[in-house]
């Protein structure tokens, strides 16, 4: 059990020690909830309250200090406190002295971006442990410490510094050498300060399109809240360092001027990319392609995941797998057929029926405009899309995700995503608004209830339709206003079919 005095943590932090009792400290919380006799309890600002609010309910549950912005009116007994003028970037520090500062033990990719992110994370993952690397992943949807593949527990992508510094921690403590994070623009803000004291040896780009407009305040902040992952490559000092850009994007030159470290670029297209790929033959069940390099010539290679943009997302981690390992190409390519997909990703549900149900996170215009064209191209009957947006977040994309599916679905279906404080139905209305031209009653149906919708889209479906199931993924619930719902997609739309008389019990 990891344990540290107090004064201790404040000096290797240079925080200066509140005075008075010396507590050993075993452990960090935020959450007045989850504190614990010798806790150091973290008092953040958040959204809807403030962690000050609950400091004397953490000192009774045997929490010995507090990081605080304002001291309590009123002493408490045998709480030390700790003034901060940014509790978040405290918090930080702390975090990272009291597990030892692990990120200096590990060398560590982090991957940002906007779409892509946790594929090119699982990927990159799977491509270093084949290669013999002792690797760990910390993404939205699964972390691996050293023990094996688990759902991310945190319904944050990137986890407060606590606990991001703890999982860094028993990867090193498992004998890792290499670890590929999931690096958010939350999580790179100097806002939340989740990332500030991990270090990282390269970044990978996906590409920076519509999201987060909400945190940001706009595209530019949220594309240079992104960029701090590269500047903390820069200024990481580790022998080797490097970034890899997405080609294609158009915030590539953006990210290569803020990186002073040596980059590799990929794409789709010859005249940009360092590593660009020759799209084959394209199908549901994978694509073929060859991989064209200035260095080692041309490489066909395989992956089982459809999709141009898994290419992409292949092409880089690809190009990180080949920088961190030195490898060639022609090593490599044998290993991409075995490449998994993440859960919850493009993933078919099949209980006999008809028409083909496929379950996926897309939950952003830029994935809509990848996702969309491609299946209705494939779909030799009707589109028929579910999805939703997410409440308190970005509501300029929602106009934008009903237009884009107007485009090219032949049937909407709306439905509640995370709704969380916002009024459901007024934020169906507002992706409504971006195909003011579909007929309500006819190929627009605004369905708040997710099953209800669900059962509708599977009733309305006929042979040789697809219904393409979005924005949930591999999460485990729906946030409303009261709190999370357990739901999985993948499972209920298979509990639906069942529902409504499809025999076949089987998911592939």
């Amino acid at each position: 059990m990891t344990e540290k005095r107090l004064s201790a943590l404040c000096a290797n932090c240079n925080i200066p020690f509140p005075g008075g009792d010396d507590p050993v400290i075993r452990g960090i919380v935020y959450d007045s909830r989850k504190a614990f006799p010798g806790c150091l309890f973290a008092a953040l600002p958040g959204l809807h309250t403030d962690g000050s609010l609950y400091i004397r309910r953490a000192a009774e549950q045997g929490a010995l200090a507090a990081l605080c912005a304002e001291l309590p009116e009123d002493p408490i007994p045998g709480l030390a406190c700790i003034l901060s003028q940014d509790p978040r970037e405290d918090l930080s520090r702390l975090s990272a002295a009291f597990y030892d500062q692990p990120s200096e033990e590990l060398i560590i990719t982090g991957v940002t971006g906007t779409d892509g992110k946790s594929t090119t994370v699982y990927l990159l993952y799977q491509l270093l442990n084949a290669l013999g690397l002792k690797t760990g992943m910390l993404s939205t949807v699964m972390i691996d410490t050293g023990s094996g593949l688990v759902p991310n527990p945190f319904r944050q992508s990137t986890p407060e510094a606590p606990e991001v510094q703890r999982i860094l921690r028993e990867m090193r403590d498992s004998g890792l050498t290499h670890a590929v994070v999931e690096a958010t623009s939350h999580g790179l803000s100097p806002r939340t300060a989740r990332l500030a004291d991990v270090r990282f040896c390269a970044g990978v780009m996906t590409n920076v399109t519509h999201e987060h407009l909400e945190f940001h305040g706009s595209f530019e902040q949220y594309r240079d809240d992104k960029a701090n992952l590269f500047r903390k490559v820069s200024e990481s000092a580790f022998p080797g360092s490097f970034a890899v850009l997405n080609a294609g994007d158009k915030s590539s030159e953006y990210f290569r001027s803020v990186a002073s470290v040596p980059h590799v670029s990929y794409g789709l297209t010859s005249a940009k990319a360092d590593l660009w790929a020759e799209i084959l033959n394209e199908s549901l069940e994978g694509i073929d392609f060859r991989v064209h390099s200035p260095g080692e010539g041309t490489v066909d290679a395989q992956i089982n995941l459809p999709g141009t943009f898994n290419v992409e997302n292949t092409l880089a981690a690809l190009s990180a797998a080949l920088e961190l390992t030195g490898a060639e190409i022609a090593e490599i390519a044998p290993l991409l057929p075995g490449l998994k997909p993440v859960t919850g990703r493009m993933v078919p549900v099949a209980a006999g029926q008809s028409f083909t149900v496929m379950v996926d996170y897309a939950h952003t215009p830029a994935s809509f405009s990848r996702l969309l064209p491609r299946m209705k191209a494939s779909t030799p009957g009707r589109l028929i899309c579910v999805f939703g947006s997410a409440g308190e977040r970005d509501r300029e994309k929602r106009a934008i995700q009903g237009r884009i599916a107007g485009e090219h679905c032949d049937i909407i279906v709306l439905a509640d995503e995370d709704p969380r404080g916002e009024d459901p139905a007024a934020i169906l209305e507002d992706i409504a608004s971006g195909c003011p031209d579909r007929r309500r009653g006819e190929d627009l149906f605004l369905i708040n209830d997710r099953t209800e919708a669900l059962r509708f889209a599977f009733r309305t479906a006929g042979a040789g339709d697809t219904v393409l199931l979005l924005g949930k993924g591999h999460e485990t619930s729906i946030i409303y206003a009261g709190g999370p719902v357990p739901w999985y997609e993948e499972t209920k739309a298979l509990e639906v079919l069942k529902e409504l008389g499809f025999g076949r019990d089987q998911t592939i």
